[in-house]
């Protein structure tokens, strides 16, 4: 798949399945907390690469940055492959498999393992952006990289 390819189809994604209000927003909440989530900005997702792993036959490597507008939301998802977030800017809180929230501030990272429920990320400020880098080692195709629950 083409880098221009992967870009349609991640900001599709995106446009989709990072936030708002689509069917597959699926948060764990009270009506007026889905509400109350769905009225956030969504992230923005944008492809840095995707390339295959000449040294793990079936895998490949997919770069993407993650852009959260302030008060952005990330709802309930998992992930296909193992994946790592380190932010840039900003500061990122993060809540996987039930464990606790954490807040990740520019320079910190954190690894997902394939299927680790992430149960949500937010930018932690209401007025300032954050990023991070979403670095993805998945199956070949570089196909969707977020399932939601």
């Amino acid at each position: 798949m083409s880098l221009a390819s992967l870009g349609v189809l991640l900001l599709s994604a995106a446009a989709l399945n990072w936030g708002g209000t689509s069917g597959m927003d699926h948060l764990m909440h009270s009506n007026s907390g889905e509400t109350a989530a769905a009225a956030r900005p969504a992230t923005i997702v944008r492809p840095v690469s995707c390339e295959k792993l000449p040294n793990v036959p079936g895998k490949s490597i997919t770069t993407v940055v993650v852009e959260f507008p302030p008060n952005a939301f990330s709802p309930r998802h998992r992930h296909p492959g193992s994946v790592t977030a380190f932010v840039l800017k900003g500061a990122v809180r993060s809540q996987l498999n039930g464990g606790p929230a954490e807040t990740f501030t520019v320079g910190q990272s954190w690894f997902e393992p394939p299927g680790t429920i992430h149960m949500f990320a937010e930018n932690a400020s209401a007025t300032e952006p954050a990023s991070l880098l979403a670095t993805f080692v998945a199956d070949d195709d570089c196909g969707p990289l977020t399932i939601f629950d």
